[in-house]
């Protein structure tokens, strides 16, 4: 089927399209309605089914005689480890655990908090709460004591399952000093705790509370799946907001699962038994959709890494990961590929290893800077395909739909909306722009299956955040065009737009440019004010490994470059060499602290932020170079 005749499907007649899609599913009772609304006039899918999402990415696949596939390959260059997990295993070690959880009293609906780094016990977690009909809420391992405790007060957990350590390139962070402090900060405190403990470290446990996660794990007894409703929530992902309380992103089980079950074919064109591969993290969503749910869903083989793209040992490290297990799709952020390309810029690394079953290269986060992508389609001989999407929505909102219909990459586009996805430009009074226009990307309602419906805890919260702007529509937040074929082109958050002299520009377009000079490994583009102009440009540009340029040159090479693409009315002028720029620990630069920075406001280092000392760093050195900044 052609991709055009698959979406107008699913805008035609969404009801008929995602019925079709969760047959693919084996629900305990399948629903009869499809699409609904609540008293607050919020969308449902799937209602009335009930359904265990352990079971379905479980049990079932060894009821279709697939107990001996691997369903888990975990790999640890940082502890020099590799495990496998056949789904037999996997299903008798989650079934134990969800075991473990229900002698402590967890039930169906009850809050669990995850805490813990990239290994097998953190997914059999996840899926043992969802194997109780319970709710899982997992917090990025290592998070800093005072979110960890944000979360506990506004999830109300009644238990909480950690490690005692995680383990990083060159140290061991310990967790359960975090979490002790976390609960003492918190008013609600979670009845007991279990700890996996780990050899590079161990954990003192509080009697009365905490349990050894091996004790209990010796003695638990295995339950079943237990049945919950469509609309039942699977799990709470809280959004890391920079200021006030993060919002709790709520997964709906029935939803969750048709959709990203329809992901792992339509988008990613994988198969049962296929090796699937997301580099990232359990803590952010990637690693809820594409680590741990939507391959085992699908009865795909999934890879648990624990390391880095570089340093651990190379800059090889993915390559070699996608060698030795057979990867036939990798998905990863691309701050990932930027740093990898930072270090090899020749992609010496990626020639040292056989990547013959590696057919499609995915990339999320944040948008894909076109050298990048360029750069890593010239080296590897693969196709990179950026696709967009959302902590909101679990999945893809545009894609290449590699199991539909692959279309033409055009560098900077995700390509086309995902079926299911009504994507729109639109102004500031919510009305349709051309095609071609920049605007705010908004979403037609209703939203498909797997997008949130609510916020933890409120309702008027959720429709506060995402449903105010424009009437009938869910606001990305992100801002963007539609090209005359169709192709969506999100150029990032809205308040990533600058205003220079009375003309709008994206910081996006404008780091397009500076990035494809063959010195820069990645940048960016800053809004200062300006007395004159209201704001002008500046770029923040990290140069490649070894690279040798004339500062005073290259700037003024750089200037040209935006005058000559975008033209004179950029305004660009200002170039300034860091060593580095600010990150969340999923890779998104921090561009709006640095918009606070440079223009000398008081800003909040986030609790996402993956090294602290980084912005007092960036304050000196820029300083030193004449440039206003405070804090």
């Amino acid at each position: 089927m052609s991709y055009q005749a698959e979406y107008q499907r699913s805008m035609n007649d969404p009801e008929g399209f995602w019925r079709e899609k969760a047959q693919a599913l084996p629900w305990f009772k399948f629903p009869e309605t499809i699409l609904s609304q609540d008293s607050d006039g919020i969308y449902h899918w799937f209602a009335d089914g009930e359904l265990n999402t352990s079971y379905m990415a479980l049990d079932y696949h060894i009821e279709q005689g697939r107990g001996d596939t691997l369903a888990i390959i975990y790999d640890s260059p940082v502890t020099n480890t590799k495990t496998t997990y056949t789904y037999s295993q996997l299903r008798n070690e989650v079934a134990k655990a969800a075991g473990m959880m229900a002698s402590l009293g967890v039930t169906k609906g009850d809050r669990v908090i995850i805490y813990m780094p990239m290994i097998p016990e953190a997914v059999i977690s996840m899926l043992a709460v969802a194997r109780l009909g319970a709710i899982h809420s997992v917090v990025f391992g290592g998070f800093a004591a005072p979110e960890l405790a944000v979360r506990i007060e506004d999830s109300q957990p009644k238990i909480m399952i950690s490690a005692s350590c995680g383990v990083e390139i060159k140290r061991v962070i310990e967790y359960k000093p975090l979490l002790d402090k976390a609960i003492n900060l918190s008013s609600h405190k979670p009845q007991s705790c279990i700890i996996f403990q780990r050899p590079e470290c161990t954990a003192p446990l509080t009697a009365g509370r905490d349990h050894d996660w091996s004790a209990l794990m010796a003695h638990a007894q295995p339950v079943a799946p237990v049945p919950v409703k469509g609309t039942d929530p699977l799990y709470i992902l809280y959004t890391s907001g920079t200021t006030g309380k993060p919002k709790g992103v709520v997964r709906e089980n029935g939803g969750h699962a048709v959709a990203l079950n329809y992901s792992m074919d339509a988008i990613y064109n994988l198969k049962a038994g296929d090796v699937f591969w997301a580099a990232s993290d359990v803590g952010w969503v990637v690693g809820h959709s594409y680590i741990v749910y939507a391959p085992l869903l699908h009865g795909c083989t999934t890879i648990v890494y624990e390391g880095k793209p570089i340093m651990t040992p190379d800059a090889g490290a993915f390559w070699r990961v996608c060698s030795e297990y057979g990867v036939k799709a990798l998905f990863t952020a691309p701050t990932a590929f930027r740093a990898i390309k930072k270090e090899d810029s020749e992609g010496e690394f990626l020639k040292q290893y056989d990547l013959s079953k590696l057919t499609t290269i995915f990339s999320a986060g944040e948008r894909l800077d076109p050298p990048s992508q360029q750069w890593l389609m010239d080296k590897s001989g693969k196709p990179v395909i950026d696709h967009w999407w959302q902590t909101e929505t679990g999945w893809g909102i545009t894609a290449n739909l590699q199991g539909v219909e692959p279309m033409p990459i055009k560098l900077g586009s995700s390509t086309v909306p995902t079926p299911g996805f009504n994507v729109q430009i639109l102004d500031e009074s919510g009305q349709e722009l051309p095609r071609g226009q920049q605007g705010y990307i908004a979403l037609k309602l209703p939203l498909p299956p797997s997008c949130l419906a609510t916020v933890w805890g409120s309702v008027e919260k959720f429709k506060e955040s995402y449903l105010s702007m424009f009437e009938g529509y869910y606001a990305s937040g992100d801002g963007g065009y539609i090209d005359e074929d169709g192709y969506v082109f999100v150029m990032g958050r809205v308040d990533d737009v600058m205003n220079v002299a009375g003309h709008r520009l994206s910081t996006g377009e404008m780091e397009e440019v500076v990035g494809s000079h063959p010195a820069v490994a990645e940048c960016a583009v800053i809004a200062r004010d300006d007395d004159l102009k209201g704001q002008i440009p500046i770029g923040l540009v990290v140069l490649k490994t070894g690279a040798q340029i004339n500062e005073a040159e290259f700037s003024k090479e750089l200037a040209q470059m935006i005058r000559a693409s975008i033209g004179a009315i950029a305004c660009y002028k200002d170039t300034y060499i860091v060593q580095r720029l600010p990150k969340t620990r999923s890779g998104k630069i921090l561009r709006k602290n640095l918009r606070q920075m440079i223009n000398g406001q008081e800003y909040i280092v986030p609790s996402t932020i993956d090294d602290p000392a980084i912005m007092p760093e960036l304050e000196a050195l820029l300083s030193s170079k004449g440039a206003k900044v405070g804090s």
